[in-house]
């Protein structure tokens, strides 16, 4: 998904594979042939992996208006920015409950932050671990669950096979491009997706965009406690 990584080959590639494998997102890609699919990005600040992670884990369980405001008293207190692992462990954590953060998110992010800062997680051997001993490494620290760990990967590691079922928008934009009777649930939107591998982020931002502006960028999005 990086233009680095991907480039125009490796879109057409994709925009490719997944018409022929959906008929939804062939015409969803017929309607869109200037997509870009990484545009939601400049929409949020600068993230590298533990970034996207305190970006995640604020926004379970909130509303979008309500995340963005509790990222917005997280960046006062760093400078206007998101703070690296050794800046959230210095600050009072009381000062993140004013901002807005619950004692357990606090707990997670700390507890994160930590293992960070110690080395018992290395930001950069997890940047290149494949996807699933990402996801087993970090769903160790209590309060991370699969989904944050993915929406972290989309955002901050651009990886190209992630989708979120848990996510509501885009249980919503599956709905409403497959005009489904009902919002499908977490197994419904991975049985979708089965088709879509190993592309299943560039689908995804295909049914984000193809929502309109509800859509907003699949990390934005509430999410159930523990995800």
């Amino acid at each position: 998904m990086t233009a680095d990584a991907g480039g125009a080959e490796w879109l057409e590639r994709a925009r490719s594979y997944l018409a022929g494998a959906d008929p939804v997102l062939a015409r969803l890609i017929a309607q869109q042939p200037d997509f870009d699919p990484r545009a939601w990005l400049a929409q949020l600040p600068p993230m590298d992996l533990f970034g996207a992670l305190v970006f995640q884990v604020t926004g379970q369980q909130l509303s979008v208006a309500a995340t963005r405001h509790t990222l917005a008293r997280i960046e006062a207190l760093f400078g206007g920015r998101l703070p690296a692992p050794g800046d959230l462990l210095a600050v009072d954590p009381g000062k993140l409950r004013e901002a807005g953060l619950s004692w357990r998110k606090i707990a997670t992010l700390r507890d994160v932050a930590g293992r960070l800062a110690d080395s018992r997680l290395d930001a950069g051997v997890l940047a290149g671990l494949p996807d699933d001993e990402l996801i087993a490494a970090l769903t160790a620290v209590p309060g991370i669950g699969p989904w944050t760990v993915q929406g972290a990967m989309l955002i901050a590691l651009g990886r190209e096979d992630v989708v979120l079922p848990g996510d509501l928008a885009l249980r919503k934009a599956i709905q409403a491009a497959y005009q489904l009777g009902h919002l499908p649930t977490q197994q419904e939107v991975l049985d979708i997706a089965a088709p879509w591998r190993p592309y299943r982020s560039l689908a995804t931002s295909y049914l984000f965009a193809a929502a309109g502006p509800a859509g907003a960028p699949p990390a934005s999005q509430p999410q159930s406690a523990g995800t």
